[in-house]
């Protein structure tokens, strides 16, 4: 399984110290979440600060926005070096529109959908996204409890994707832990956001190690 440990849940104060551990794991990706205090009721990082571990990350990032108007910083995700940017479906009033600006501006587009939203409302542009990141919790909080209801989301959202014979990756995100990643990988899901259950475990190197095992 593809696992990228959420930056969230780090220690603030030694920033480059949670990067280079992350760097010399077995993790796949770095995941950054960026939130404006308006979309989400919290304010996590900004530019500076994301700017300032792209220079030291040598994994791939993953950004996710929650942002009011992501379209307003695909130049800015993608000067950063970014493999993949997920906007949410609830927060790109011309959806297409974004995602065909992030792929021009050489990054893999990613569309992340809300525990209410429906994966169907994704039908029309499947085929144009390289990943869907389904919140396993509501968007704003790290730490947050495991939503059950997100296992069947999965599953139809699967069901949809190979319906649609498009290569696109499921990324779930929120409350994953032991049993909650293998529920998700059975579900049909490519690959975890760990956060809290990483950056806090007593050897988050061992603990990103078991979820790329499975």
């Amino acid at each position: 399984m593809i696992v990228a440990p959420s930056l969230l849940a780090a220690d603030f104060l030694n920033l480059g110290r949670e990067v280079e551990m992350v760097n010399t794991s077995d993790a796949s990706w770095l995941h950054l979440d960026v939130m404006d205090g308006r979309f989400v009721p919290n304010i996590s990082f900004g530019f500076p600060v994301i700017e300032a571990v792209s220079r030291v990350a040598r994994k791939p990032l993953d950004v996710h926005l929650m942002v009011e108007q992501p379209e307003l910083w695909i130049d800015k995700v993608a000067a950063l070096g970014a493999e993949y940017m997920n906007v949410h479906f609830e927060a790109a009033r011309h959806l297409h529109r974004t995602v065909q600006a992030i792929r021009d501006a050489g990054m893999r587009p990613a569309v992340t959908l809300c525990p209410a939203t429906p994966v169907e409302v994704l039908r029309d542009i499947i085929n144009d996204v390289d990943m869907v990141l389904l919140m396993s919790v509501n968007p704003g909080f790290g730490g947050q409890r495991f939503i059950p209801a997100t296992i069947g989301r999965i599953e139809r959202l699967r069901h949809l994707i190979d319906e649609a014979t498009a290569p696109v990756l499921i990324e779930v995100d929120g409350g994953i832990n032991h049993e909650t990643a293998c529920a998700v990988l059975a579900a049909g899901a490519d690959a975890v956001v760990a956060g809290t259950g990483v950056f806090r475990a007593s050897d988050p190197r061992a603990e990103i190690a078991y979820y790329n095992s499975l």
